[in-house]
Protein backbone atom coordinates (compact mmCIF):
# COMPACT_ATOMS: atom_id res chain seq x y z
CA UNK A 1 0.00 0.00 0.00
CA UNK A 2 1.64 3.26 -1.46
CA UNK A 3 0.74 5.67 1.90
CA UNK A 4 2.29 9.11 2.79
CA UNK A 5 1.55 11.26 5.29
CA UNK A 6 0.83 15.18 4.99
CA UNK A 7 2.90 17.99 6.38
CA UNK A 8 0.51 18.30 9.26
CA UNK A 9 0.74 14.27 9.88
CA UNK A 10 4.15 14.40 9.72
CA UNK A 11 4.73 17.06 12.43
CA UNK A 12 2.21 15.38 14.67
CA UNK A 13 4.31 12.05 14.30
CA UNK A 14 7.88 13.98 15.11
CA UNK A 15 5.79 15.92 17.75
CA UNK A 16 4.50 12.65 19.47
CA UNK A 17 7.99 10.57 19.02
CA UNK A 18 9.80 13.86 20.28
CA UNK A 19 8.21 14.10 23.47
CA UNK A 20 8.18 10.56 24.72
CA UNK A 21 11.94 10.07 23.88
CA UNK A 22 12.39 13.24 25.73
CA UNK A 23 10.13 12.30 29.03
CA UNK A 24 9.51 8.75 28.84
CA UNK A 25 12.23 6.94 28.98
CA UNK A 26 11.99 3.13 30.17
CA UNK A 27 12.63 4.25 33.53
CA UNK A 28 10.56 6.66 34.00
CA UNK A 29 7.96 3.75 32.67
CA UNK A 30 8.80 1.55 35.78
CA UNK A 31 8.77 4.35 38.32
CA UNK A 32 5.42 5.05 36.97
CA UNK A 33 4.15 1.82 37.26
CA UNK A 34 5.56 1.59 41.14
CA UNK A 35 3.58 4.95 41.88
CA UNK A 36 0.05 4.75 43.63
CA UNK A 37 -2.13 5.14 40.28
CA UNK A 38 0.30 3.40 38.21
CA UNK A 39 1.16 5.96 35.49
CA UNK A 40 2.38 9.31 35.64
CA UNK A 41 0.02 12.70 36.17
CA UNK A 42 3.32 14.40 34.67
CA UNK A 43 3.66 12.79 31.57
CA UNK A 44 -0.15 13.18 31.35
CA UNK A 45 -0.14 16.86 31.76
CA UNK A 46 2.70 17.06 28.47
CA UNK A 47 0.73 14.90 26.77
CA UNK A 48 -2.15 17.64 27.24
CA UNK A 49 0.24 20.54 26.58
CA UNK A 50 1.42 19.11 23.04
CA UNK A 51 -2.41 18.51 22.01
CA UNK A 52 -2.14 14.63 21.96
CA UNK A 53 -5.30 14.01 24.52
CA UNK A 54 -7.61 16.42 21.46
CA UNK A 55 -6.81 13.84 18.92
CA UNK A 56 -10.05 12.32 17.14
CA UNK A 57 -12.00 14.68 19.29
CA UNK A 58 -14.40 17.62 18.10
CA UNK A 59 -12.86 20.74 17.05
CA UNK A 60 -16.23 22.45 18.20
CA UNK A 61 -16.25 21.48 21.83
CA UNK A 62 -11.89 22.30 22.13
CA UNK A 63 -10.70 18.60 20.24
CA UNK A 64 -8.27 18.96 17.64
CA UNK A 65 -10.22 16.56 15.00
CA UNK A 66 -8.33 14.35 13.15
CA UNK A 67 -9.39 10.80 11.18
CA UNK A 68 -8.31 7.64 11.92
CA UNK A 69 -4.87 8.54 10.61
CA UNK A 70 -3.70 10.88 13.04
CA UNK A 71 -4.98 8.73 15.87
CA UNK A 72 -2.66 5.57 14.59
CA UNK A 73 -0.28 8.41 14.32
CA UNK A 74 -0.13 9.15 18.40
CA UNK A 75 -1.15 5.13 19.02
CA UNK A 76 2.20 4.40 17.48
CA UNK A 77 4.12 6.32 19.17
CA UNK A 78 2.17 5.22 22.17
CA UNK A 79 3.56 1.61 21.80
CA UNK A 80 7.16 2.32 21.20
CA UNK A 81 7.42 3.98 24.50
CA UNK A 82 4.89 1.33 26.27
CA UNK A 83 2.82 4.70 27.46
CA UNK A 84 0.88 3.23 30.16
CA UNK A 85 -1.08 6.57 30.43
CA UNK A 86 -4.72 6.52 30.08
CA UNK A 87 -4.80 7.74 26.36
CA UNK A 88 -6.65 4.67 24.79
CA UNK A 89 -9.03 4.29 27.68
CA UNK A 90 -10.13 8.32 28.12
CA UNK A 91 -9.56 9.45 24.08
CA UNK A 92 -10.06 6.62 22.33
CA UNK A 93 -12.70 4.64 24.19
CA UNK A 94 -14.80 7.36 26.25
CA UNK A 95 -13.70 9.83 24.29
CA UNK A 96 -15.05 8.15 21.40
CA UNK A 97 -18.36 7.04 22.78
CA UNK A 98 -19.45 11.11 23.96
CA UNK A 99 -17.87 11.67 20.36
CA UNK A 100 -20.58 9.37 18.81
CA UNK A 101 -22.90 9.11 20.94
CA UNK A 102 -23.35 12.22 23.31
CA UNK A 103 -25.30 15.43 22.90
CA UNK A 104 -23.83 18.68 21.99
CA UNK A 105 -24.34 19.42 25.73
CA UNK A 106 -22.17 16.41 27.17
CA UNK A 107 -19.50 17.23 24.56
CA UNK A 108 -19.17 21.03 25.55
CA UNK A 109 -19.09 20.06 30.00
CA UNK A 110 -16.37 16.88 29.74
CA UNK A 111 -14.36 17.05 26.30
CA UNK A 112 -12.58 20.62 26.96
CA UNK A 113 -11.49 19.26 30.22
CA UNK A 114 -10.04 15.71 28.74
CA UNK A 115 -8.22 17.55 26.37
CA UNK A 116 -6.55 19.95 28.98
CA UNK A 117 -5.84 17.09 31.18
CA UNK A 118 -7.83 17.79 33.98
CA UNK A 119 -10.37 14.72 33.03
CA UNK A 120 -10.03 11.12 32.87
CA UNK A 121 -12.42 9.36 31.43
CA UNK A 122 -13.36 5.05 30.96
CA UNK A 123 -15.20 2.92 29.17
CA UNK A 124 -16.87 0.40 31.60
CA UNK A 125 -18.23 -2.14 29.25
CA UNK A 126 -17.20 -6.30 30.34
CA UNK A 127 -19.30 -8.06 32.29
CA UNK A 128 -18.83 -11.36 34.16
CA UNK A 129 -21.21 -13.77 32.18
CA UNK A 130 -21.35 -11.74 29.14
CA UNK A 131 -19.76 -13.60 26.34
CA UNK A 132 -16.14 -12.15 24.98
CA UNK A 133 -16.18 -9.33 22.92
CA UNK A 134 -20.33 -8.65 22.97
CA UNK A 135 -21.56 -5.18 22.03
CA UNK A 136 -24.90 -5.42 24.59
CA UNK A 137 -24.90 -5.79 28.32
CA UNK A 138 -26.54 -8.26 30.20
CA UNK A 139 -25.65 -8.32 33.48
CA UNK A 140 -25.60 -4.71 34.86
CA UNK A 141 -28.92 -2.83 34.60
CA UNK A 142 -30.65 0.61 34.19
CA UNK A 143 -33.95 1.35 35.88
CA UNK A 144 -35.80 4.95 34.65
CA UNK A 145 -37.31 6.96 37.56
CA UNK A 146 -39.09 9.88 36.45
CA UNK A 147 -36.99 11.77 34.33
CA UNK A 148 -33.51 9.90 36.15
CA UNK A 149 -31.99 6.81 36.15
CA UNK A 150 -30.06 4.47 38.29
CA UNK A 151 -27.38 1.63 37.44
CA UNK A 152 -27.16 -1.39 39.05
CA UNK A 153 -24.63 -4.03 38.17
CA UNK A 154 -20.98 -4.89 37.79
CA UNK A 155 -18.17 -4.83 35.25
CA UNK A 156 -14.62 -6.24 35.09
CA UNK A 157 -11.47 -5.17 33.43
CA UNK A 158 -11.76 -1.85 33.00
CA UNK A 159 -9.02 -0.20 31.76
CA UNK A 160 -7.68 2.66 34.24
CA UNK A 161 -11.31 2.42 35.75
CA UNK A 162 -9.55 3.33 39.26
CA UNK A 163 -8.44 6.70 38.31
CA UNK A 164 -10.96 7.45 36.41
CA UNK A 165 -12.83 10.76 37.42
CA UNK A 166 -16.24 9.90 35.15
CA UNK A 167 -17.00 6.06 33.86
CA UNK A 168 -18.98 5.67 30.83
CA UNK A 169 -21.21 2.81 31.01
CA UNK A 170 -23.19 0.19 29.18
CA UNK A 171 -26.42 -1.17 30.78
CA UNK A 172 -29.42 -3.10 29.81
CA UNK A 173 -32.96 -1.13 29.98
CA UNK A 174 -35.88 -2.36 28.95
CA UNK A 175 -35.90 -2.44 25.54
CA UNK A 176 -32.28 -2.26 24.80
CA UNK A 177 -28.40 -1.49 25.55
CA UNK A 178 -27.75 1.91 26.38
CA UNK A 179 -24.53 4.19 27.66
CA UNK A 180 -24.37 6.22 30.74
CA UNK A 181 -22.03 8.66 32.34
CA UNK A 182 -21.54 7.93 36.08
CA UNK A 183 -19.68 10.17 38.71
CA UNK A 184 -16.94 8.10 39.41
CA UNK A 185 -16.82 9.04 43.00
CA UNK A 186 -20.87 8.91 43.39
CA UNK A 187 -22.04 6.80 46.88
CA UNK A 188 -22.80 3.25 45.63
CA UNK A 189 -19.52 2.77 43.51
CA UNK A 190 -16.98 0.44 44.77
CA UNK A 191 -13.63 0.05 42.75
CA UNK A 192 -11.33 -2.55 43.24
CA UNK A 193 -7.67 -2.38 41.22
CA UNK A 194 -5.16 -4.44 40.06
CA UNK A 195 -2.28 -4.37 37.63
CA UNK A 196 -2.43 -6.02 34.41
CA UNK A 197 0.45 -8.07 33.34
CA UNK A 198 1.21 -6.12 31.06
CA UNK A 199 1.36 -3.20 33.69
CA UNK A 200 -1.55 -1.25 32.64
CA UNK A 201 -4.24 -0.97 35.68
CA UNK A 202 -7.65 -2.43 35.54
CA UNK A 203 -10.37 -2.52 37.70
CA UNK A 204 -13.84 -4.28 38.74
CA UNK A 205 -16.21 -2.01 39.49
CA UNK A 206 -19.94 -2.43 41.20
CA UNK A 207 -22.78 -0.07 40.74
CA UNK A 208 -25.47 0.19 43.55
CA UNK A 209 -28.21 1.96 42.29
CA UNK A 210 -25.87 4.66 41.58
CA UNK A 211 -27.24 8.24 39.49
CA UNK A 212 -26.62 7.93 35.87
CA UNK A 213 -27.09 10.66 33.14
CA UNK A 214 -27.90 8.61 29.87
CA UNK A 215 -25.91 9.52 27.25
CA UNK A 216 -27.11 10.28 23.69
CA UNK A 217 -30.51 8.33 22.94
CA UNK A 218 -31.45 4.80 24.86
CA UNK A 219 -31.67 2.66 21.85
CA UNK A 220 -28.20 3.42 20.13
CA UNK A 221 -26.10 2.09 22.92
CA UNK A 222 -24.71 -1.37 21.22
CA UNK A 223 -24.43 0.65 17.53
CA UNK A 224 -22.10 3.24 19.47
CA UNK A 225 -20.35 0.74 21.40
CA UNK A 226 -19.77 -1.42 17.70
CA UNK A 227 -18.08 1.61 16.40
CA UNK A 228 -16.43 2.55 19.36
CA UNK A 229 -14.32 -1.04 19.83
CA UNK A 230 -13.83 -1.04 15.73
CA UNK A 231 -12.19 2.25 16.33
CA UNK A 232 -10.05 1.41 19.55
CA UNK A 233 -9.02 -1.84 17.71
CA UNK A 234 -7.44 -0.18 15.08
CA UNK A 235 -5.85 2.19 17.61
CA UNK A 236 -4.28 -0.83 19.70
CA UNK A 237 -3.41 -2.22 16.03
CA UNK A 238 -1.31 1.14 15.28
CA UNK A 239 0.18 0.52 19.03
CA UNK A 240 1.31 -3.13 18.17
CA UNK A 241 2.86 -1.69 15.16
CA UNK A 242 4.85 0.62 17.17
CA UNK A 243 5.60 -1.96 20.25
CA UNK A 244 6.93 -4.12 17.34
CA UNK A 245 9.20 -1.76 15.56
CA UNK A 246 11.28 -0.77 18.94
CA UNK A 247 11.01 -4.40 19.76
CA UNK A 248 12.91 -5.23 16.12
CA UNK A 249 15.33 -2.03 16.63
CA UNK A 250 15.95 -3.49 20.21
CA UNK A 251 17.04 -7.04 18.84
CA UNK A 252 18.87 -5.59 15.80
CA UNK A 253 21.11 -3.31 18.52
CA UNK A 254 21.61 -6.24 20.58
CA UNK A 255 22.90 -8.72 17.87
CA UNK A 256 25.07 -6.00 16.92
CA UNK A 257 26.75 -5.87 20.64
CA UNK A 258 26.43 -9.20 22.04
CA UNK A 259 28.99 -11.13 21.29
CA UNK A 260 29.34 -15.29 21.27
CA UNK A 261 33.01 -16.74 19.98
CA UNK A 262 34.67 -13.56 19.71
CA UNK A 263 32.43 -11.91 17.25
CA UNK A 264 28.91 -10.27 17.60
CA UNK A 265 26.16 -12.37 17.78
CA UNK A 266 24.44 -10.44 14.34
CA UNK A 267 27.62 -11.97 11.96
CA UNK A 268 25.57 -14.95 12.32
CA UNK A 269 23.71 -15.66 9.05
CA UNK A 270 20.94 -17.46 10.66
CA UNK A 271 20.22 -14.95 13.27
CA UNK A 272 20.21 -12.58 10.39
CA UNK A 273 17.57 -14.18 8.46
CA UNK A 274 15.26 -14.11 11.89
CA UNK A 275 15.94 -10.51 12.19
CA UNK A 276 14.77 -10.13 8.45
CA UNK A 277 11.74 -12.65 8.98
CA UNK A 278 10.96 -10.25 12.53
CA UNK A 279 11.38 -6.68 10.00
CA UNK A 280 8.86 -8.36 7.67
CA UNK A 281 6.43 -8.97 9.62
CA UNK A 282 6.54 -5.30 11.06
CA UNK A 283 6.17 -4.09 7.60
CA UNK A 284 3.05 -6.21 7.09
CA UNK A 285 1.40 -5.49 10.10
CA UNK A 286 2.08 -1.82 9.53
CA UNK A 287 -0.03 -2.12 6.03
CA UNK A 288 -2.77 -4.05 7.79
CA UNK A 289 -2.81 -0.88 10.64
CA UNK A 290 -2.41 1.81 7.58
CA UNK A 291 -5.94 -0.07 5.83
CA UNK A 292 -7.95 -0.44 9.76
CA UNK A 293 -6.82 3.24 10.14
CA UNK A 294 -8.08 4.45 7.13
CA UNK A 295 -11.83 2.28 7.65
CA UNK A 296 -12.74 3.74 10.75
CA UNK A 297 -14.99 5.82 8.84
CA UNK A 298 -16.00 3.40 6.62
CA UNK A 299 -19.67 1.81 6.69
CA UNK A 300 -20.14 -0.66 9.50
CA UNK A 301 -19.48 -4.03 7.69
CA UNK A 302 -16.87 -2.84 5.46
CA UNK A 303 -15.10 -1.06 8.96
CA UNK A 304 -15.42 -4.05 11.17
CA UNK A 305 -14.31 -6.94 8.02
CA UNK A 306 -11.25 -4.49 7.60
CA UNK A 307 -10.44 -3.98 11.19
CA UNK A 308 -10.45 -7.57 12.17
CA UNK A 309 -8.37 -8.61 9.26
CA UNK A 310 -6.38 -6.39 10.94
CA UNK A 311 -6.61 -7.74 14.22
CA UNK A 312 -6.14 -10.64 13.01
CA UNK A 313 -2.97 -10.08 11.39
CA UNK A 314 -1.52 -7.49 14.06
CA UNK A 315 -1.52 -10.65 16.64
CA UNK A 316 0.00 -13.25 14.28
CA UNK A 317 2.79 -10.93 14.02
CA UNK A 318 3.04 -9.98 17.40
CA UNK A 319 3.85 -13.35 18.89
CA UNK A 320 6.46 -13.97 16.18
CA UNK A 321 8.25 -10.76 16.87
CA UNK A 322 7.33 -11.17 20.49
CA UNK A 323 8.70 -14.76 21.02
CA UNK A 324 12.15 -13.79 18.29
CA UNK A 325 13.07 -11.59 20.20
CA UNK A 326 12.94 -13.39 23.66
CA UNK A 327 14.57 -15.99 21.75
CA UNK A 328 17.28 -14.14 20.31
CA UNK A 329 17.82 -12.19 23.15
CA UNK A 330 18.29 -14.97 25.65
CA UNK A 331 17.94 -15.09 29.55
CA UNK A 332 17.97 -11.31 29.35
CA UNK A 333 14.77 -11.53 27.36
CA UNK A 334 12.62 -12.43 30.19
CA UNK A 335 13.97 -10.16 33.11
CA UNK A 336 11.83 -7.31 34.26
CA UNK A 337 14.65 -4.30 33.87
CA UNK A 338 14.70 -4.91 30.64
CA UNK A 339 12.25 -3.73 27.71
CA UNK A 340 11.81 -6.17 25.67
CA UNK A 341 10.14 -8.63 27.87
CA UNK A 342 7.64 -5.34 28.99
CA UNK A 343 6.83 -4.96 24.85
CA UNK A 344 6.32 -9.05 24.43
CA UNK A 345 3.89 -8.75 27.46
CA UNK A 346 1.92 -5.78 25.94
CA UNK A 347 1.70 -6.71 22.58
CA UNK A 348 -0.20 -9.85 24.31
CA UNK A 349 -2.36 -8.01 25.97
CA UNK A 350 -3.12 -6.10 22.48
CA UNK A 351 -3.97 -9.51 21.25
CA UNK A 352 -6.37 -10.24 23.46
CA UNK A 353 -8.02 -6.51 23.71
CA UNK A 354 -11.37 -5.69 21.81
CA UNK A 355 -10.98 -9.35 20.00
CA UNK A 356 -8.42 -11.75 19.88
CA UNK A 357 -7.31 -13.07 16.51
CA UNK A 358 -9.28 -15.73 16.82
CA UNK A 359 -12.72 -14.14 17.48
CA UNK A 360 -12.15 -11.61 14.62
CA UNK A 361 -11.04 -14.82 12.62
CA UNK A 362 -14.33 -16.19 13.08
CA UNK A 363 -16.45 -12.86 12.71
CA UNK A 364 -14.61 -12.72 9.37
CA UNK A 365 -15.35 -15.94 8.84
CA UNK A 366 -19.26 -15.70 9.82
CA UNK A 367 -19.50 -12.89 6.54
CA UNK A 368 -19.07 -15.56 4.06
CA UNK A 369 -14.88 -14.63 3.75
CA UNK A 370 -13.76 -18.13 4.82
CA UNK A 371 -15.08 -21.25 6.03
CA UNK A 372 -16.03 -21.65 10.06
CA UNK A 373 -14.07 -23.90 11.74
CA UNK A 374 -16.15 -26.29 14.42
Amino acid sequence: MDFELNDEQRMLSDSAARLFTDRYTFETRIAALKSAEGWSRDLWSAMAEMGLLGIGLPEAHGGLGGTGVETMIVAEAVGRALVVEPWLATVVLAGGALRHGGSAAQQEARIPRIVAGEHVMALAHGEPGLPRYATDARVTRATRVGEHWTLSGRKQAVLHGGSADELVVSAQTDNATALFLVDARSTGVRRETVTGYDGVPVSAIEFAAVDAELLGDAGDGATVLARVLDEATAALCAEAVGAMAETVDLTIDYLKTRQQFGVALGSFQALQHRAVDMFIQVELARSMAIHAALSTDAAAGERALNVGAAKVQIGKAGRMVGQNAVQLHGAIGFTAEYKVGHLFKRLTAIDALCGDSDHHLAAIARTGGLPELA
